[in-house]
């Protein structure tokens, strides 16, 4: 690609093509916006590991058309998303079909072993989010709410607003 396949070659194509991807990346979300690696819905997600994959494939690309249609993917990623976002706002039924319910795991200091079934979420692993957030015993734990990104959030204090439960499913 630069030099006649030594060492040098395989060192220059890795700092060049990786720095190139990089700014390439920085470009499309300066174009696109800061949401494009947000964790919001499961698209956000599997878009932001596609980036990462997509970003080794070009730091590693032997000839420059395979580094051009890697960055044309990169590109093309970028625009699905962005298009996906914008419709999902005018489409109830694309955003139901594009993101996840967040379901509720413990309401009041109760753990609802329902929800933590159909979740595949273990008990041992919500406590160890309760001890996350510093909560000191369940009673004073309003909530626990697995989020639609996969995260778990755990609301606690003397009072929860209920408008924080909007679209929340009791699983």
């Amino acid at each position: 690609m630069f030099f006649d396949g030594s060492v040098i070659d395989a060192l220059a194509k890795g700092v060049l093509l990786s720095a190139v991807g990089i700014a390439w990346i920085i470009l499309l979300v300066r174009v696109v916006g800061l949401r494009s690696f947000s964790k919001m819905t499961n698209f956000d997600f599997v878009m932001t590991v596609a980036m990462g994959s997509l970003l080794a494939g070009a730091s590693q690309s032997q000839e420059w058309t395979g580094f051009l249609q890697t960055l044309t993917a990169m590109a093309s990623l970028f625009a699905v998303q962005y298009g996906v976002s914008r419709l999902r706002r005018w489409s109830p039924r694309l955003d139901a079909l594009v993101q996840n319910t967040p379901v509720l795991l413990m309401k009041d200091g109760v753990i609802l072993h329902d929800a933590l079934r159909a979740t595949r979420v273990a008990e041992e692993d919500l406590i160890a989010k309760l001890r996350e957030a510093n909560a000191l015993d369940f009673s004073s734990v309003r909530a626990v709410v697995l989020e639609t990104t996969g995260d778990i959030s755990v609301l606690h204090g003397d009072h929860v607003d209920e408008a924080l439960f909007k679209k929340v499913a009791d699983a």
